[in-house]
């Protein structure tokens, strides 16, 4: 069972009347703070110089909450602050692991949800046999049970469940995991997880169905490359010269716009306290955003490759470059927002989800070279690029895209839209993309901002990812 691949289902949901709307967040109040009572005790026996996490006694908690939330709820919060230390003491090892570049901000310990003072972050869990979904053209429901003390609060009939409505449809099919309920304030909106661990030989069938556009194996397929970068997160090139680019500014300005808050934060602590509830959710906050965008454009990406028939990319692998850094906001950028090896990672296994093929190949050069000429007297700024033999200019990181597609299959024809700075060279389609914190839409390209820790066009080239 543990071997089969696990997809996971996103939905929104509402209560079906406002009795069970009350219902059910008297049951989601009631989690965070069982949470964090095991934590706090978790966290006590890891802060002290002789103590095991695995050792912390908690199931005396259960009388307490058992009855509103119901025993097997309070297992399956222990389960899974369980996994969240499993999870930290693996990226712990990877911090110290020296040969192993993928961690290079020491993790935290598991955080709160919340607190009392200044609120909780409203979470539920339920166990994989105890909901049911009704599926409806016109209507589907989710239904799941609460303990006994709101039950009898609510005046539940016997048998009778909270019934949600639910809003998507599911994209992958298999046997129900544990079910995860979260509700933002900030949108009114809960927000429904839905696990499913799949058949391994149904699993690729789902992975093209889970996508809008079906490769089409009859259609002459091609190659595309694609140039992950800092400043936009994404630059793709196919074999016909097709691009599109993901600009990540505004994403790192936002990660930025984080890190002073907690910065202040941090400066207003005690000396003898280095971090806070409220500083602990502001980290994961904002690691959540950045994670979000970043993993929507790929997502986005891969459809945008699955409809142009691309079975084979090759990802820049930047191994070699990455010790090479030429500001102070670029090396931020690297390290703490951009997670190199992370998004690479994402992008394997999105493309490898409906069957695209990935290759990393050497990003060395890819960007201080003309992809038309082959000289090397150029100069790049933020997203410009300006061959001085040829008097090519283009985006800084399709042109590193399309050396390193060249590189791979040989010479092929100027990529459209080239240019970063010019209004025509913009489909109206969208060769360029912009994050607007739901979605990737097209972006508005005339005005393109320039880092300031930028060279200007006066100054030499360097390797630098994108």
């Amino acid at each position: 069972m543990s071997d089969r691949p696990q997809r996971t289902n996103t939905y929104t949901a509402e209560a079906t009347s406002d009795r069970y709307r009350q219902c059910l967040f008297d049951w989601l109040a009631a989690q965070p703070p069982l949470w964090n009572q095991i934590n706090y005790r978790r966290r006590q026996a890891y802060f002290s110089d002789d103590g095991d996490v695995w050792d912390a006694d908690y199931t005396d908690l259960y009388d307490e909450y058992a009855p509103l939330i119901g025993k097997a709820t309070c297992q399956q919060i222990t389960r899974k602050n369980s996994e969240a230390w499993r999870s930290h003491f693996r990226l712990l090892d990877q911090y110290h692991n020296d040969s192993n570049p993928a961690v290079t901000e020491k993790p935290s310990p598991p955080g709160y949800w919340g607190n009392h003072k200044e609120g909780y972050e409203l979470h539920g869990l339920v166990r994989n046999d105890l909901y049911t979904f009704d599926w409806d053209d016109d209507r589907s429901t989710l239904e799941f049970g609460v303990g006994d003390v709101l039950e009898d609060r609510y005046d539940f009939d016997h048998n009778e469940r909270i019934s949600l409505e639910v809003r998507g449809n599911p994209q992958w099919n298999g046997d129900d995991s544990r079910l995860e309920l979260s509700y933002d304030e900030h949108v009114d909106q809960l927000r429904v997880q839905h696990p499913v661990r799949i058949q391994p030989d149904t699993l690729s069938e789902q992975r093209e169905d889970a996508f809008t556009h079906t490769l089409d194996t009859e259609n002459t397929t091609q190659a595309a490359a694609i140039d992950v970068g800092a400043n936009n997160t994404l630059a793709v090139v196919t074999e016909t010269g097709e691009t599109a680019v993901y600009h990540a500014r505004p994403e790192f300005e936002r990660f930025q716009s984080y890190s002073e808050r907690i910065a202040t934060l941090q400066s207003e602590l005690p000396d003898d306290k280095y971090t806070s509830h409220r500083i602990q959710r502001l980290y994961e906050e904002r690691s959540r955003t950045r994670d979000h965008s970043r993993d929507a454009a790929v997502k986005h990406a891969t459809e945008w490759l699955f409809e142009r028939n691309v079975d084979m990319v090759y990802v820049g692998d930047l191994t070699d470059v990455l010790d090479t850094h030429w500001s102070a906001g670029v090396n931020e950028k690297t390290h703490n927002f951009w997670s190199h090896r992370q998004l690479v990672d994402r992008i394997t296994l999105t493309l490898g989800d409906v069957g695209i093929a990935v290759a990393e190949v050497t990003e060395a050069d890819s960007s201080s070279k003309c992809p038309e000429c082959e000289s090397s007297d150029v100069t790049r700024a933020s997203d410009s690029f300006r061959c001085h033999d040829c008097d090519l200019e283009a985006h800084s990181d399709v042109a590193g895209a399309w050396n390193i597609l060249q590189s791979e299959v040989g010479p092929m024809a100027r990529p459209a839209a080239l240019s970063a700075e010019r209004d025509r060279d913009a489909p109206r389609e969208g060769a360029y993309w912009q994050w607007n914190e739901h979605d990737w839409i097209p972006a508005d390209f005339g005005e393109q901002s320039r880092s300031l820790d930028q060279p200007s066009l006066s100054e030499p080239a360097s390797s630098q990812p994108g």
